[in-house]
């Protein structure tokens, strides 16, 4: 059977703020045993003391989070405008659309095209005004859902950057707490794209630069 402090320490690492800020000693403990009391008790199915709760939490010691080195040597950031965003269910037909697709497009310079996709569903990233072009080749594709009026921002990744433990923790977690969502995200080895509703963009764009500053 779970124990008070088990169930106390499985919900604090469920909610990395909160982690992050009993790391920083900054959180009253009383206060917060308060707040966790019903979450505990649904789990527990039973009544628990606020002081138990707060036993549990003084026994809790988060593990040190290490430097990140090279989270300040971000390149080059470039923001896109005017970005739609296509996802498709998979088909024994939709390679085939895509061929045609990218055959099209090869020749339109000065605009934004990728593809990705997974055992269930392919996405399509273009310039806005390739929408038609799109629509053309995949009308006989199921489309589960369409995005217009998104931006981008790339980013260029320091050397190593996949060796950097909490690369990508790190700008998530910025982002988080400023309350910017993110729509969607690709990345390849070197840059690393964010695609965000154009409302939130100026204010990631910022964010990320507080980074490389």
């Amino acid at each position: 059977m779970k124990t008070v402090t088990e169930c106390v320490h499985q919900i604090i690492r469920h909610q990395p703020f909160l982690e992050d800020a009993l790391q920083r000693n900054i959180i009253n403990f009383s206060s917060l045993a308060i707040d966790l009391q019903p979450t505990v008790e649904k789990e527990l199915r039973k009544s628990v003391k606020p002081g138990s709760i707060v036993m549990a939490l003084r026994r809790y010691f988060p593990k040190p989070v290490k430097h990140i080195k090279g989270i300040r040597n971000l390149g080059d950031i470039v923001v896109r405008s005017g970005i739609t965003d296509y996802t498709f269910l998979n088909s024994n037909t939709i390679l085939t659309s895509q061929t045609q697709l990218l055959q099209a497009v090869k020749d339109k310079t000065n605009t934004y095209f990728t593809y990705s996709s997974n055992f269930q569903e392919s996405n399509i990233l273009v310039s806005s005004v390739l929408k038609p072009i799109v629509e053309k080749h995949f009308s006989k594709e199921t489309c589960i859902a369409v995005a217009d009026d998104l931006s981008s921002i790339s980013i260029a990744l320091p050397e190593d950057n996949s060796k950097t433990v909490g690369l990508y923790f790190y700008i998530f977690k910025l982002l988080a707490y400023e309350g910017i969502p993110i729509f969607e995200i690709i990345s390849t080895s070197n840059f690393f794209t964010l695609f965000l509703e154009k409302v939130y963009v100026n204010d990631a764009f910022l964010l990320l630069n507080e980074i490389k500053e």
